[in-house]
């Protein structure tokens, strides 16, 4: 494929606004893209407007190597900050400029055409790879979940998420778990609170507790860090000279296997328990997100293919570290059996922020990397 035709897909899916719970234009783009190479994919729908997708190439008998990548990208925020327009992809000083460019849409650009060459190339593979494009990464992982409960993810013996690492190799993240506890006390006039019951008051106990109990965890990970808890947003009360009826706060956890996210939940269920014995103290807490810690083994063959390769095409030694944010494997690592995993495609430090963007270089360079791992772990 020539790289102007390479740039243009991924200006194209830029050009998509996938923002969350909007994939499936993305996942049509893709589906068409790959037909006109004679590779079929099936669309998974989730939702109204919301489909992952999955394709396959190469030898039904043999490993099976899934390259995976979201298609939902988060808002743009103030798009008057932005020097170009976010859903207009725009190169510039040898970067693409964009919302998702980085996050993830060039990991995935690269992995669909290093399969589609791959293909024309009639390479030989003794085995297949299964591209596994999914919805709603951004808000809960929720097209990994479906997948692989749909089974999609039993078969495989190694996966690769593109998700934007440079010229790193990540092999763990932490777990992450989102709660919410809300709090019901009892309206009454501000000057006469013996009527009331104050719902932000009740919340505080709670913070209180949470914040004694993550604060006594010292526990640490020497690849991945410390355990870490955040209260994260609160809201209470509808006037200043009311009694609260209502508040409610939201919380993040970020686990480690140390620490690991069942021991959290049951503490932090215990905390709930003990104040609602206390006097007109009525909290509810709800586990809205419980994403599990991925570990895969640094030794294992993917790792030490995607080095070599990465090596010998990028001209670097590669590290290979942990991080704290999740991903897709978080979802993908429930599957019936075990596999490595990887977390490796091209990006910087812009995920998320104005001016989002990827080097063209680093987007070029992994569509061979990619190519590359897939023969080498498939033909090993």
């Amino acid at each position: 494929m020539e790289q102007q035709k390479k740039l243009q897909i991924l200006k194209d899916m830029i050009n998509i606004n996938s923002t969350n719970g909007h994939e499936e234009q993305v996942a049509n783009y893709l589906q068409k893209l790959l037909a006109e190479y004679n590779i079929k994919a099936e669309k998974v729908q989730y939702d109204k407007d919301r489909a992952s997708l999955v394709s396959e190439v190469g030898a039904d008998n043999g490993p099976v190597l899934a390259f995976s990548g979201h298609m939902d990208v988060v808002d743009a925020g103030d798009v008057s900050k932005w020097t170009f327009p976010p859903f207009e992809a725009t190169e510039s000083d040898g970067k693409i400029y964009g919302r998702g460019a980085t996050d993830m849409k060039s990991g995935l650009a690269a992995m669909v055409i290093a399969m589609i060459e791959l293909h024309e190339e009639k390479m030989k593979l003794n085995g297949k790879i299964k591209l596994l494009a999914t919805v709603g990464e951004e808000v809960g992982e929720l097209g990994a979940e479906q997948l692989t409960t749909k089974g999609y993810a039993d078969d495989l013996d190694g996966l690769i998420i593109g998700e934007p690492s440079g010229h790193r190799i990540v092999y763990a993240h932490k777990g992450s778990i989102n709660y919410t506890v809300k709090s019901t006390g009892k309206n009454a006039h501000s000057s006469m609170p013996e009527f009331g019951v104050n719902a932000i008051d009740n919340l505080l106990l709670f913070y209180n507790e949470v914040e004694k109990y993550t604060k006594s965890v010292q526990t640490t990970n020497e690849i991945l860090g410390d355990f870490i808890h955040n209260v994260t947003v609160i809201s209470g009360g509808n006037q200043v000279n009311s009694i609260p009826e209502k508040a409610k706060l939201q919380g993040n956890i970020r686990s480690i296997p140390e620490v690991d996210n069942e021991t959290v939940k049951q503490n932090l269920v215990k905390i709930i328990n003990e104040l609602n014995k206390k006097e007109n103290v009525k909290l509810e807490l709800i586990f809205d997100y419980d994403k599990l810690p991925v570990f895969s083994d640094k030794n294992s063959e993917l790792v030490k293919i995607a080095k070599n390769v990465a090596k010998d095409i990028i001209k670097e030694e590669i590290p290979l570290l942990g991080i704290s944010g999740t991903t897709d494997a978080a979802e993908f690592t429930k599957a019936k059996q075990a596999f490595p995993i990887i977390i490796f495609g091209p990006g910087n430090e812009t995920p998320h922020q104005v001016d989002e963007n990827v080097s063209i270089d680093n987007y070029l360079e992994m569509v061979d990397v990619y190519k590359r791992i897939a023969v080498d772990f498939l033909n090993k």
